[in-house]
């Protein structure tokens, strides 16, 4: 059985599809037709239901959920990963940061702030609405491009994401605030980043067929990751193996192979805490695959 497949060519996804993708493991007879987006036209892509399986935000997940549920492998989740709000301002990084962290009053307006974002669904840009909900001037870039948008001051302000967070301070910028820091000291709870979701419309045995694959695929990278050095390489925007790996590291670990409880937890606090703020619209579908 041939399914289509969505991922992006960063290396934390690059490093858990690789042996699924290059038959690496017992693929339990289902085969993959692959391609490689970033992730806010993945997100798009789920919208318009296009892709079988497909890497998404789990911003975007809320506005996919009818279509869509998510597999236990896959996930980005942890602590210490999240988004990265930049600026070449030095003074105004100072002062918002002092703002979040020690409650310190702006006295300033910061709705006339231009603020780049990797994409409207993604969570960071949910986490940055959390954090500063005055920040409404927002314009979508692709993630690669934000960094150079800031130092050229067509923005005043940029969300990072992906091996950005390890670029940025080389290029002269100052971090702000790390948005998952943020979520963590506010929720207790790790970072829900992105997961693997699957069409519900596929029958049951295919779909828990497909997360034990996933599952595999990733303890097959656990086990051997240099495996698909060549692979991550090819796709990863910062080429340096040692920021390849620093990222991997970030974003895979034990969520990505299972999200059990705690990792289930986080994910429906993250979805309540935006109902509340009607942020995402309500639905009466289970996020999780059953």
């Amino acid at each position: 059985m041939k399914l289509t497949l969505g991922f992006s060519p960063c290396p934390n996804d690059t490093f858990i599809f690789d042996a699924l993708i290059h038959q690496k493991i017992d693929t339990e007879g289902l085969e993959f037709e692959v391609e490689y987006q970033d992730v806010e036209t993945l997100n798009q892509k789920a919208f318009m239901q296009e892709l079988d399986i497909t890497k998404l935000s789990y911003h975007a997940f809320a506005y996919a959920v009818e279509d869509y549920e998510l597999l236990d492998a896959g996930s980005a989740l942890g602590f210490g990963v999240g988004p990265l709000l930049i600026t070449k301002n030095k003074g105004l990084a100072e002062k918002l940061g002092h703002y979040l962290t020690e409650g310190i009053p702006l006295g300033e307006d910061l709705t006339g702030l231009r603020v780049g974002i990797p994409g409207t669904y993604t969570t960071a840009n949910f986490l940055l609405s959390l954090a500063f909900p005055q920040m409404q001037q927002k314009e979508e870039v692709i993630f690669s491009e934000i960094e150079q948008a800031v130092l050229d001051g067509v923005l005043d302000v940029g969300l990072i994401i992906h091996e950005n967070r390890f670029t940025y301070e080389d290029k002269g910028l100052f971090k702000i605030v790390d948005l998952g820091d943020y979520w963590e000291r506010t929720t207790g709870f790790p970072i829900p980043l992105g997961g693997i979701v699957v069409r519900r419309s596929l029958d049951k045995e295919i779909k828990q067929r497909i997360n034990r694959v996933l599952k595999k695929s990733v303890e097959f990278a656990f086990e051997h990751p240099k495996s698909g050095l060549d692979f991550i390489r090819k796709h990863a925007q910062e080429m340096s193996e040692a920021v390849m790996y620093k990222h991997i590291e970030l974003y895979v670990n034990a969520y990505s192979r299972d999200l059990g409880v705690e990792g289930r937890k986080a994910i429906a606090y993250l979805f309540d805490n935006a109902l509340a703020l009607k942020l995402i619209p309500d639905t009466n579908k289970k996020l999780f695959l059953s």
